[in-house]
């Protein structure tokens, strides 16, 4: 069975009217020169650091990546899919020729290879499961055998499956959902465990300000530990007084911590809240449960979710800590 590969016609589909025009697929890293002596993945890379010494070893090893597809992996008689996102139809055709460079072109993806095209397919007769394949952002990517059997039936057919698009959509498009908001979570968490001590205050700090409170940091202790003093009027003299301790990135908080913690509450009616990136261990949570104060333990999942839910009231400076995107999601 052919292989399928979709190589993208560069950001929004700029050169898709080219690609079918020449009858070329094109990528650029144009920087690097000629491909035609790269025959290993190795050589490749090795070329990428060179040309960009300053480039991080994960954009060396996917930018090698990419360019070791196109250059040696892709073989003649595969299918090869491109996209036009302003038509919303992908070109399909099979490979016919090797490796060559030609600037003449495109100067910025003068990195080319023919095909043959045999037509275009709107997206919206393909499969849901196709389309999510087909959405993924890689300059250049593998495609499974059911993704070329639907282009192909969608080719052939002109119509859209069997299955209607509420049936289609009902439990992949929930789960393609469930997918991103946890892969989102995971990656806002990751940013906020890569702050430094000072930051991870402050985002504490500014998270209390966007639920109505002012704050004031003490200065540091003998454990580096600043307590965040959060209340109505920021001094404490109104209730509630909260006394926030911040630990990031220690370990997990043990129970000799909480119960440290809770016996330097000098006032009865004052709130506690203890924040760590590390967790808490079982003991704790039990110590913090049998407290004479009231006392709530923050994991950095609970930051998160905090952080998410009062996203839009936190002032510029705590945003800028930890910059965040709205996407939306049909529903």
């Amino acid at each position: 069975m052919k292989r399928g590969w979709m190589v993208r016609a560069e950001r929004n589909g700029r050169l898709y009217d080219a690609f079918k025009e020449s009858s070329v697929v094109a990528i650029g890293w144009h920087e690097i020169g000629s491909l035609a002596d790269l025959r290993t993945r190795e050589a490749i890379a090795e070329k990428v650091r060179k040309t960009w010494p300053e480039a991080k070893p994960q954009s060396v090893a996917m930018a090698a990546g990419q360019i070791h597809r196109f250059r040696n992996e892709i073989k003649i008689g595969d299918v090869i899919v491109t996209y036009d996102p302003n038509r919303r139809v992908y070109l399909v055709g099979e490979m016919t020729g090797d490796y060559r460079r030609d600037e003449s072109f495109d100067p910025d993806d003068p990195n080319v290879r023919s095909v043959t095209w045999r037509g275009e397919v709107s997206r919206d007769l393909l499969s849901l499961e196709s389309r999510n394949t087909l959405g993924a952002i890689s300059t250049l990517f593998l495609l499974s055998s059911e993704v070329v059997d639907d282009l192909n039936r969608a080719m052939s057919s002109h119509e859209p499956p069997k299955a209607s698009l509420a049936e289609q959509v009902s439990a992949p498009e929930k789960d393609v959902l469930k997918d991103i908001q946890s892969k989102a979570m995971e990656f806002t968490k990751d940013r906020v465990s890569a702050l430094d001590w000072e930051e991870m205050q402050e985002l504490v700090a500014g998270l209390l300000r966007a639920m109505g409170y002012k704050t004031h940091i003490s200065p540091a202790g003998p454990d580096r530990g600043k307590d965040i003093v959060a209340s109505p009027d920021g001094f404490g003299f109104q209730a509630p007084k909260i006394i926030v301790e911040v630990k990031h990135r220690q370990g997990t908080i043990g129970a000799p911590a909480i119960r440290s913690f809770i016996g330097g509450h000098r006032h009865a009616q004052d709130r506690g809240l203890y924040v760590s990136t590390g967790g808490f261990t079982r003991e704790a949570y039990y110590e913090a449960e049998r407290s004479n104060v009231p006392l709530a333990l923050m994991t950095i999942d609970n930051l998160v979710e905090a952080l998410i839910e009062h996203y839009e009231k936190l002032d510029l400076e705590t945003q800028q800590l930890l910059p965040l995107k709205r996407i939306y999601w049909p529903t």
